[in-house]
């Protein structure tokens, strides 16, 4: 690999981990760029991505935005094996209702509750929290009699899946009642480089 890999975001962003999650996952360097706020409203960021929003990715004069969008890209440019993205239909679709599912139930269910309790996010912190538990209760369910969420091994579900997941209780979601989940984010923390989701400062 000849280009520089770049990703820009925040610290505390489950979508930005994520990212960077599977770029250590498939032992690609890169570098880290600091995308808060302001660096978000610049010229050059917006030239990245128009919409201003976290993560980016730049593959030298790639550049490319959305979390998952990313995870596809990388894992079909840099796993050609399909390690991590079946190629056959059914291990595909099986990634990618995980993918639709981190880009819809778990962003309004736990990413929202937290987001209410960090960052001040106007929503409707009780329909979050109904959110997360329906969607936990599926979760503890497929997991019950499996390790991972797509295959039988790891797979851009669970990589997509984990951060807001994992760091559930900082939006006051309660991840004791779901056994086969709290096993689930063990095995993946322990999974060779992986780093776990941050937790801020701010009590749940």
């Amino acid at each position: 690999m000849t280009n520089t890999i770049r990703l820009h975001g925040v610290t505390l962003s489950g979508h930005v981990h994520k990212v960077g999650l599977f770029l250590r996952l498939l032992g690609l360097p890169f570098e880290t760029v600091e995308a808060g706020r302001d660096e978000r409203a610049t010229e050059a960021f917006r030239r990245l991505n128009p919409l201003g929003q976290i993560p980016v990715l730049e593959d030298g004069d790639f550049a490319l935005a959305d979390s998952n969008a990313i995870l596809v890209y990388l894992a079909k440019r840099y796993d050609p094996a399909g390690r991590w993205l079946p190629e056959d239909a059914v291990g595909a679709a099986a990634v990618q209702r995980w993918l639709s599912i981190s880009a819809g139930e778990i962003r309004f269910g736990p990413a929202n509750a937290r987001a209410v309790h960090l960052f001040g996010l106007k929503t409707d912190l009780a329909d979050a929290h109904a959110v997360a538990a329906r969607l936990l209760g599926f979760m503890d369910a497929t997991l019950s009699g499996r390790d991972w969420l797509a295959a039988d091994r790891p797979s851009l579900a669970d990589v997509a899946c984990y951060p807001y997941v994992a760091c559930a209780p900082e939006g006051g979601v309660d991840l004791a009642p779901y056994p086969a989940v709290r096993a689930w984010i063990a095995r993946f923390e322990a999974l060779p480089g992986v780093a776990p989701m941050p937790r801020s400062a701010v009590p749940a």
